[in-house]
């Protein structure tokens, strides 16, 4: 085990003997590192905490963070939520933040900076990307690709194999913020798999992208994206179908 000298460990937690934790780290109560793990400087792993065999978590990332919760908020339950859970061989980069009662799978990445927030999963092999933000209750499913700066809204749905390209925006409340109503009718988007999301898209509450739909870049969904055909434009229209060649099916 190689432990800096300046790193503080709960006597409670569980740290593997062949794991490395850098200087001014600070790892909670009944907290678990497995075999191989790599923590770095600074890094802030809270009570509880799980994290796996081999995985690496940067400088200045926080693992387990608490949620904050104003008294206007409409989306963040007060429940107690469970403890962070890092999958074995996963990387998570500097000031990256990994809220409590997340659930990673084995060898995601998370970037620099990205948030993943309380209740989300996050299947095998995905990558979140630098300053991806996740909010709370979503899912994503395995071998997604989340580039630089999308924004996934609470409550949203994210099958396997999704791609969605920098700067996506969604949302989950058809009445911007007024009226009791809305928090009746709160629903992020469902996106099925193999669907696309070019750069700058933008999906509205509730809408579904289908499998294998393609929304382009810069358009704006406000209805349902047909499965295996491209949607392009403000708001979104159906254009064409999806190559066949760019098919998961067809080895695309």
């Amino acid at each position: 085990m190689s432990i800096a000298s300046t790193a503080q460990i709960h006597p409670t937690a569980q740290v593997a003997g062949d794991a490395e934790v850098g200087h001014f780290a600070v790892i909670g109560a009944d907290v678990e590192i497995g075999g191989g793990a790599v923590i770095g400087h600074h890094v802030v792993i809270h009570d509880g905490s799980r994290v796996g065999a081999s995985v690496r978590v940067d400088d200045h990332a926080v693992i387990g963070k608490r949620p904050m919760r104003s008294l206007r908020s409409a989306t963040t339950s007060a429940a107690e939520i469970g403890p962070a859970v890092v999958g074995e061989g996963s990387l998570i980069g500097t000031g990256a933040v990994v809220y409590r009662g997340a659930t990673l799978g084995a060898r995601v990445l998370v970037a620099d900076y990205a948030t993943v927030r309380e209740r989300v999963t996050v299947g095998d092999e995905t990558i979140v990307g630098r300053g991806v933000a996740i909010e709370n209750d979503t899912t994503v499913g395995a071998r997604c690709k989340l580039e630089t700066n999308a924004y996934l809204t609470a409550y949203s749905t994210v099958e396997d194999d999704v791609f969605v390209a920098p700067g996506v925006l969604t949302s989950n409340d058809d009445y911007i913020g007024r009226t009791e109503a809305r928090k009746a009718a709160f629903a992020g988007p469902t996106i099925r798999q193999g669907a696309r999301l070019g750069v700058g898209a933008v999906v509205l509450p509730g809408r579904e992208v289908e499998a294998e739909a393609v929304v382009g870049a810069g358009a704006v969904l406000t209805g349902t994206a047909p499965g295996g055909r491209v949607s392009v434009g403000v708001p979104a229209r159906d254009v064409r179908a999806v190559a066949p060649e760019q098919l998961r099916e067809n080895g695309g």
